[in-house]
Formats: C-alpha cells, structure tokens, sequence
C-alpha cells in the first residue's frame, strides 16, 4: 500500500483514474462482498468483482470505514430501560445505568439468558460514553446479575425474581408417548422440502402489497387453485368467486352459525354420534343442536321432515365417527329435503381424499349446488398446523360469511395461502396425498390384523379415513377402564361416548383407534403396547 502510494504522488494526472480504481479494488478485498467504500459514498460492485465497469451507487446509510451504524435505528439489539434523573456526571450515569438494569433482572422483566446489546451498541443509544457502559456491564457482573462469555455476548444470569411466590405457569402438555388418537396425520411425513421450494418461488415472485392488508374472502390465488382441485378431484361445482378461505373447519362453523342467527335459524340437526367440539361451537351462537341419529346406512335424513329444522350438518363420505359413507338413497332425500324447504346441508368433507378400496365417494354438493355448503381442510391432508381451510358456498350466503369473516379476524394470513396454492397448482399437494394414501391403508390393515386377535372387538366402517371405530361387548370391559389402562401405558386413544349427544346405559361403548399419527417407526410399536394392553384387560 505504501509503494502504491508513493506511485500516486509521482502519477501524471492522467493516471489518476486507473489509480482511483486501484484502490477501490483494493478496498473492495476487505469488505463484505459486493459492497465497496469510493470517496465517501456507499457503492455496490459487482457481486463477482470481476466486472471492472462504473460501480452503481447505492442507497441507504453512508458506510464509513468504521461500520458504525448512522443512528440508533440500524442498531443490532433494542433494550427498554429507564434510568432515572441525576445522570448528569459520568458517575451518575454509571449508576443510574446499574440500577435501571439491576431492577430489570431482579424484577423478571430481563430473564436468565436474556442477551444485551453490546457495549458499543448501547453507549450509542443512551448517548453515554463506552467506557460509561463497560463499567456497568463490569460492576453487575461482579454482582452475579450479569454473566460473559467469550464469543456469546453479555447475558442476564440466572437471578432469582424478587416475587418468592409467582404464580405457577401451566404445566405443559405432554405428549403421549404413542399418540393413536383418531384424525391426526402423521406430521413428521410433511412434505418439508415441496413446501421449501413452494414458499421460495412465493417469495421470489411476489410484489410488495402481497406484505400488506390480505383479502377477507382469501388469496384470489388459492381460491382459484381450491377451485379446480375440487372439481377434478371432488365434484364439487364451484367457481372463485364462491370459495371462502378460513382458519380450519372450527372457524367455518363458527362462521356460518353467525350468519344462521342472523338469518333467524335456531336449529342446527347434528350426527348422534358425531363431533361434540363442532356441536359446541354452534350451541355457543345459540343454536339449539336436535340429534340426527346414525345407523348402518349413515344420518336418518327422514327424520328431518318432522322437525322443524333450518340447517344439518353432515359428514357424507365418512360419517365421524362410525365410518359409514352416507346410503346414495339417503343422499338424495337429503337434497330434495332442502330443496322442498329450503334447509342448508353443511358438508364435513374432513378426509374425503382417504379411501382404500376404491375411488373416493363425490361430494354431496355436486347434486345441490345452491343448497350444500361444502368445507375442506388441510389439516388431514398436511397437517392442522397450518390452519387453512375451505368454504363452497351457495351464492347468497358469499357476502354474509365474507362479512362475518372480516368481523372475526380480518382475513387468513396470506404467505401460507399462496404457498398451498403453489403446491396444488404444480400437483405437490396430490403426490403427497397419494403417497399418504399408501401409507395410511398399510397401518389401517395393521391395526385390523392386530384386532383379529380379540374376538370380543367389533371393527366399524369403510377402509377410508385416518381412524377405526371398535365397539366393546356388552357387559364386558368398559371403555371407561380401558382408556384409563391405554393412559397408564402413554397410549393416547378417543372414546366413543363422549361423542354422543345423550348417554343412557344402552349407549355404545368403544374406541376410536387413528392409525395415522405415529411415524413410521413407531406405529408397530404403539400397535404392539396397544395390543398388550387389551390383552391383559379383554379375557
């Protein structure tokens, strides 16, 4: 550098360009790449050097050679403290420093492991010299508030708070140590790697306002995508316009009961047995919730015309949680039910792309369009982490729920929108749901070799869906005792009495057995305990 120099004090003025650019390329070696120091300007290079033409100058702060930053604003960590008065003198600085940090650490409000800026980085905040802050940074270190580590930075040590007695946070909740509850996928097969690549092309390709405000109704985008997916793999008649996105089907019926109330509808039939969770949800919008009882042939639509009903909820493919698909006689009665008086089918279609031995039964909307409100979700299908489901809505109903949306949460956040509608259009979302498919139909013939073995057990319903109903002989074990033993071993299992909207001693008793939750590895394993289990209870 200093041979260099010296040329440039002997250089003719007409070297004094090649020379200038000497020594930008010189800087450039020692700074990030692509980022370059030239007469006090920040300037961009090219990212491979090798390019030699006029750099492009670059907005933002000006970079000195110091890489201090302009202002508080570009400083690498924030921290809230309030120091008090009398910090006039250097010591009172110190001080005041010391107390406003001890009283964060003692108090809770900084805890144990708690990074803090840097020294450097915090003088430049608070407008205090360096040496002010190190001494503080010394002094509470002494004290044990404060610990430092050589690469890690300054952290709050493991004070105790000044409260002896907080109040105790809830414990939380463990996992089972096999988890066969009934409609949970396997989680740990998420397509990590398709979902990578989706979210990546999202992110490379989307404008600025894809950051702002989303769209009550759902991403233009996913809601085209759900569209086609559903007609080609559903039948279900739907365009755009008529799709709603939410927040999972609990959402949903919270949406639509909404907007049945305020439509003046004060009863909702429900399956008996069927998803009490859902069932809450409409009675909380207060909504009476009649029984509409199920046999071998799914929901007793007759029933419906005796009562006066303004809406059913429905689960036709696979009825939760016995397992039957809704008797096509019965499908059809229900259509003209609601055409005759004008009633609403809600369509549980929560696992209608899970069926083993055949095609998958068509959704019920394709026969009644502008009758049947038909909701999907990707929490069978992904996983319910997500939170992103569906809506198919008769025409007059689009803008109440989108309104009733609006009201409750403004809209769904938007990246996973389009990510998932990034998966469906490039059929990510179908290769994963195929392979899916073979897995879940080997666990399920699994489960039902593993039930041979006890005689006494009664497996329900089509080779579809994420579980199997088993019912327990009269008189024998409970299920009550059954689920207690299944608890003590870290096997988590569903009863099929709460699920009923009234228990007598006739009422069924037996078990909802997923077979989809465990991973791979583990599914045998938890088959095995279970199996263990019910032979020492079931003699």
């Amino acid at each position: 550098m200093t041979a260099l120099v010296r040329s440039m004090l002997r250089c003719r003025p007409s070297m004094w360009m090649s020379l200038r650019w000497a020594v930008t390329i010189t800087v450039c070696l020692v700074l990030p790449r692509g980022v370059c120091v030239q007469r006090g300007r920040r300037v961009v290079m090219p990212a491979s050097l090798h390019g030699f033409g006029e750099p492009k100058t670059a907005t933002g702060p000006w970079v000195r050679s110091g890489f201090m930053p302009k202002d508080w604003s570009s400083a690498g960590l924030d921290l809230h403290i309030g120091i008090g008065t009398g910090t006039g003198t250097a010591g009172g600085r110190r001080s005041g420093l010391e107390s406003a940090l001890r009283e964060a650490v003692r108090s809770g409000r900084l805890r144990s492991g708690t990074l803090l800026p840097s020294t450097r980085g915090l003088a430049k905040e608070l407008g205090f010299s360096r040496g002010t802050v190190s001494a503080a940074y010394d002094q509470l270190t002494e004290e044990g508030y404060l610990t430092v580590r050589p690469g890690s930075g300054t952290r709050v040590a493991d004070v105790p708070a000044a409260d002896p007695s907080p109040a105790a946070p809830d414990a939380p909740r463990r996992s089972p140590r096999h988890d066969l509850r009934p409609g949970l996928p396997d989680v740990s097969a998420f397509p990590v790697q398709a979902w990578l690549r989706a979210c990546r092309r999202v992110l490379e390709s989307a404008p600025p306002q894809t950051f702002g405000a989303g769209d009550p109704q759902g991403q233009p985008r996913l809601r085209s995508a759900v569209a086609d997916y559903l007609g080609r793999t559903r039948g279900v008649l739907t365009t755009p316009d008529r799709v709603v996105i939410t927040s999972g089907f609990h959402q949903s019926v919270g949406l639509l009961s909404r907007v049945l109330t305020e439509r003046g509808i004060g009863a909702v039939a429900m399956e008996d047995p069927g998803h009490n969770a859902y069932r809450e949800v409409v009675q909380r919008a207060g909504i009476a919730t009649p029984a509409l009882t199920v046999d071998a042939w799914g929901a007793r639509v007759a029933s419906l015309a005796t009562q006066d009903i303004g809406a059913v909820v429905v689960t036709p493919s696979h009825q939760y949680p016995t397992g039957v698909p809704l008797h096509p006689d019965r499908r059809q009665s229900l259509c003209e039910w609601a055409r005759a008086t004008g009633g609403l089918i809600v369509e549980d279609d929560y696992d209608g792309e899970f069926r083993y031995d055949r095609q998958p039964v068509g959704a019920l909307q394709g026969i009644a369009p502008e009758h049947v409100v038909y909701c999907g979700t990707v929490s069978k299908t992904l996983g319910p982490a997500l939170r992103l489901a569906w809506m198919v809505l008769p025409r007059h109903l689009v803008g109440p729920v989108v309104k009733a949306k609006e009201e409750t949460d403004l809209y769904t956040e938007t990246i996973g929108q389009l990510v998932l509608a990034e998966l469906i259009s490039t059929h990510a979302y179908e290769r994963h749901i195929r392979a899916a498919r073979l897995r879940y139909r080997r666990r399920r013939e699994l489960l039902l070799e593993h039930l041979a073995a006890f005689p006494a057990l009664t497996p329900h319903g089509v080779p579809a869906g994420l579980h199997t109903l088993v019912t327990l002989p009269p008189g024998g074990i409970t299920e009550r005792r059954l689920l207690a033993d299944c608890a003590d071993r870290g096997i988590a299992l569903r009863g099929l009495t709460e699920l009923h909207h009234q228990t007598t001693a006739d009422t069924p008793q037996g078990l909802l057995i997923g077979f989809a939750a465990p991973s791979e590895h583990g599914y045998p394993i938890a088959l095995e305990a279970l199996s263990s289990v019910m032979a020492e209870a079931i003699r």
